[in-house]
């Protein structure tokens, strides 16, 4: 990429894809294409077809998806599946079909098995079963990392696809239904703070174990990969993480300590977990010149700082 290639960010209002506008304009790119989904529905294949051939996009990070914590993959996992398969597939093959130079998948660390040895190597994938709780999703982005390889195989593309792991940040969602872990945290910590409620029910033992990464640094990595690496180089496959995590329990104490809640917690032990441990191994990208920038505390710092402006809590 060049400061005057024409690049197209699919998902553009989401965590992932508000931090890559952010990190390609603060190094200087400027002829970025966004459409929001009201104009352009990436569901639909003749709208994607449209697009593509109207705006010709050189290059595109993928960053588009329907996503959720663990209540949301319980209850809606047939619209995850099916959604996240359109998106993807649309999306990938007007690239091939409208010439795009480079394409860039992101996927998730829930596409390796529920058991994987740790830290989750780039090859553990498909060794063994997934978490159910996420099983559709994961499935879905699996079959993106697939369609990827098989069109560089088939018709010579430069589509790569990057694994991040649990990511937090400005623009994160915070709806207690739908929200991953860490913004489920901070909302229902802040919200027992205000009243002082006295008392937050987590999910779960508290005991299985995440690693987070704040998403401005997977942006960085994003374009890094985007601007210097080639398919052939990366293989199938590239983890982004930070190479450390922490429990369930002690991030919720971490967080009440940034946001200054004083009560207790509580864990609710019927329900679920998921996976028990999931630590991506970084060793790849990091002899590729990238590491983490951002230490878990600064970075919730930030994000909590962010939602107490932008959600209108009283």
């Amino acid at each position: 990429m060049d400061p005057k290639s024409k690049i197209y960010v699919a998902g553009h209002r989401g965590l992932v894809g508000s931090a890559l506008l952010r990190r390609l304009e603060q190094v200087g790119f400027r002829n970025i294409v966004t459409r929001p989904h009201e104009e352009l529905d990436l569901r639909r294949q003749v709208d994607v077809e449209a697009f593509f051939a109207r705006e010709k996009p050189e290059y595109v990070f993928l960053a588009a998806a329907r996503v959720g914590g663990i209540r949301a993959n319980q209850t809606q996992g047939g619209a995850f599946l099916y959604e996240n398969l359109l998106i993807q597939t649309h999306v990938i093959h007007a690239a091939y079909s409208y010439g795009v130079k480079k394409l860039l998948f992101l996927g998730s660390s829930c596409i390796y098995p529920k058991l994987a040895p740790q830290p989750i190597k780039e090859e553990y994938l498909l060794t063994g079963p997934l978490e159910s709780s996420n099983e559709p999703y994961a499935v879905a982005k699996i079959v993106g990392i697939k369609m990827c390889a098989a069109y560089n195989r088939q018709y010579g593309t430069n589509f790569i696809s990057a694994m991040p792991t649990n990511l937090y940040g400005p623009n994160d969602n915070f709806d207690l239904e739908t929200s991953h872990v860490l913004p489920a945290l901070i909302r229902k910590i802040h919200e027992a703070k205000v009243p002082n409620a006295g008392e937050v029910v987590l999910w779960g033992t508290g005991k299985v174990r995440r690693e987070f990464l704040y998403v401005d640094d997977l942006a960085e990595a994003c374009v890094l990969l985007m601007q210097k690496y080639n398919a052939a180089e990366i293989g199938e496959i590239l983890n982004i993480g930070c190479g450390e995590d922490i429990t369930i329990d002690e991030l919720a104490r971490l967080i009440g300590d940034i946001v200054g809640y004083k009560g207790k917690f509580r864990h609710d032990s019927t329900k679920p977990d998921g996976t028990p441990r999931k630590l991506l191994d970084i060793s790849r990208i990091s002899r590729m010149g990238w590491s983490p920038k951002t230490p878990l505390r600064a970075g919730i710092q930030k994000t909590y700082e962010w939602f107490c402006k932008n959600q209108n809590i009283r």
